[in-house]
């Protein structure tokens, strides 16, 4: 059972320590003897005096100082490790959504390779040529590596093009770029294990280690936002694969808080690189950094090293206190599978999560300006109500550097729609983004916050991502408004979002494989039982290339 504490409020996780009685006080004798030499002016004896004070000042308040004895852990780092460790997964919507979303983060990293040479040149060993033996291997590549190198390349290729899962809350995040961590240690362990006359794990291993992956960074990222400290969510990811490793590896209960523990104390993300006039292309491998970062902490403590008890709590130097403005986390539900059952798929359009309906309802638009026999060109204005988080994150004008720039700015994903009809991975490439038309209709776009978007964003029973554009043309004409509160891929268009998420990864497989092999993989990925239970080493292999 979770030993957690629910409520609307922090739980105190603060476990102080208090100075042991056994501690013996430090008692120094005075200096005034030393000072009865007649050889000694008066002066000296002044500046004598003021010392020997001091000094008595000091060492007699020492024995207030910091109390060695070693604390019990922090509570938050004890919740995890109980729900990785004890909790059992009955919910079958949560294993159905996994599979479907195991499918289509494989699918955005091989897509991500596709589209952009930038990321394919991270995915290499560090040492060229290097193949490691029983080492995971890197979907899309023909490169075998450690598990550490291989959780940054498949956590990289994931998260490149910005077109896997979604979580949006207190904070903002991308539970599937967990998987880097998760598919490479899974595939190493299990080419280990077949070297060894061993079972390897499954894919239901996988399944599982994902909902786990999802629920830890998702419910911490329900009521605590690490962006308004100026951090990065990545951190979650860290986190959350931290954990999830730690149970694959085998390692025990008072292990994983320790690995816990060292995700904290690391160095943690800043958004810089996600917010004009910074944005750039870290925030397509941040999360693969996270994912190894994770795999080296377990490793690290699978060797041996100990673990911070209060990285949490402990007063001046802890997290809370360093980088959460002394506040503690706050939890909504105990951890068990509701992210996953409620995670948001990118499937209409690869862009920032909080412009998908505006993109939708571009598309609407844009059919509406063609049946009147009008086109973007006779546009005056467009306007767009939106939530309070899309102002923040994506709200941008003036000159647009990059890819990463343009796939996080929503005038620039409202605008591509209304000219074009479409929007693409290709379209935030420096060829498209040079027709100038795009440009001069972003200037025409702005952002006003509406106020029940953003309560109904934050509403557990509703999650909506609502955006509403209303066109006005240059004769006057104002279109009629299209209102959107949740996108294809909420939870709430599941039915209707599956088939064409089925199509999204057979459309991101069918550039890297001959048909008839797409159609391999197309066949095994269907059958929820049949997936469960292929081996992981098997089902990584279905999507490795040759050199």
């Amino acid at each position: 059972m979770l030993r957690r504490a629910f409520s609307s409020t922090a739980r105190s996780a603060t476990r102080r320590s208090t100075p042991s009685p056994s501690t013996p006080s430090i008692v120094r004798a005075g200096a005034s003897s030393l000072l009865r030499s007649s050889s000694i002016t008066p002066l000296q004896q002044l500046v004598g005096r003021s010392s020997s004070v001091l000094g008595a000042i000091r060492m007699s308040s020492s024995h207030h100082g910091e109390d060695a004895k070693r604390p019990d852990p922090d509570q938050v780092l004890i919740d995890i490790a109980d729900y990785v460790h004890n909790y059992k997964i009955d919910s079958d919507l949560a294993y159905y959504t996994a599979r479907l979303c195991l499918i289509d983060t494989i699918g955005c990293g091989l897509e991500g390779l596709r589209v952009d040479p930038d990321c394919a040149a991270l995915m290499p060993p560090v040492v060229e040529g290097t193949t490691v033996p029983n080492g995971s291997k890197v979907p899309g590549t023909p490169y075998q590596m450690d598990p550490v190198r291989a959780a940054f390349a498949i956590g990289t290729q994931i998260r490149w093009l910005d077109f896997n899962d979604c979580w949006l809350a207190a904070e903002w995040g991308h539970p599937s770029d967990n998987l880097g961590a998760i598919l490479a240690v899974s595939d190493w362990i299990s080419r280990t294990n077949v070297a060894n006359g061993k079972a390897p794990l499954t894919v239901k291993d996988v399944l599982a280690g994902m909902i786990m992956a999802h629920e830890i960074q998702g419910c911490f990222a329900l009521e605590n936002s690490f962006n308004r400290v100026g951090l990065d969510h990545v951190v979650l990811v860290k986190l959350a694969s931290a954990a999830v490793v730690s149970k694959l590896l085998g390692l025990s209960h008072s292990q994983t808080v320790d690995v816990v523990s060292q995700a904290f104390v690391d160095g943690q993300s800043l958004r810089t690189f996600r917010h004009a006039p910074n944005a750039g292309s870290r925030k397509s491998w941040s999360a693969g950094d996270a994912c190894q970062r994770a795999v080296h902490l377990a490793l690290a403590v699978q060797r041996g090293q100990m673990g911070i008890p209060t990285v949490l709590t402990a007063k001046t130097w802890g997290f809370y206190d360093v980088l959460f403005k002394g506040q503690e986390f706050k939890f909504q539900r105990p951890y068990g599978s509701y992210i996953m059952e409620n995670v948001l798929f990118k499937i209409s359009f690869p862009a920032e999560f909080h412009a998908q309906t505006a993109a939708e309802a571009a598309m609407i638009l844009h059919s509406k300006l063609k049946e009147i026999g009008k086109s973007s060109d006779d546009i005056k204005e467009v306007k767009i109500r939106t939530q309070e988080a899309a102002i923040r994150i994506i709200d941008k004008s003036g000159p647009l550097a990059n890819f990463a720039d343009r796939d996080h700015t929503i005038q620039y994903m409202v605008a591509v729609p209304l000219i074009f009809g479409r929007l693409t991975s290709e379209d935030y490439t420096d060829r498209v983004a040079a027709d100038p038309r795009i440009d001069e209709l972003r200037a025409k776009i702005y952002c006003v916050e509406e106020k029940t978007f953003s309560e109904e964003y934050h509403d557990p029973e509703k999650r909506y991502i609502g955006n509403a554009l209303t066109i006005t043309l240059k004769d006057g004409t104002v279109l009629d408004e299209v209102h959107i509160d949740y996108p294809v891929g909420h939870r709430r268009r599941r039915q209707e979002g599956e088939p064409l998420l089925n199509a999204k990864f057979k459309r991101h497989i069918e550039p890297h494989f001959e048909a008839s092999h797409v159609d391999k993989i197309v066949k095994a990925v269907a059958d929820q039982a049949t997936l469960e239970k292929m081996p992981v080493n098997e089902f990584v292999d279905m999507f490795v290339t040759k050199a």
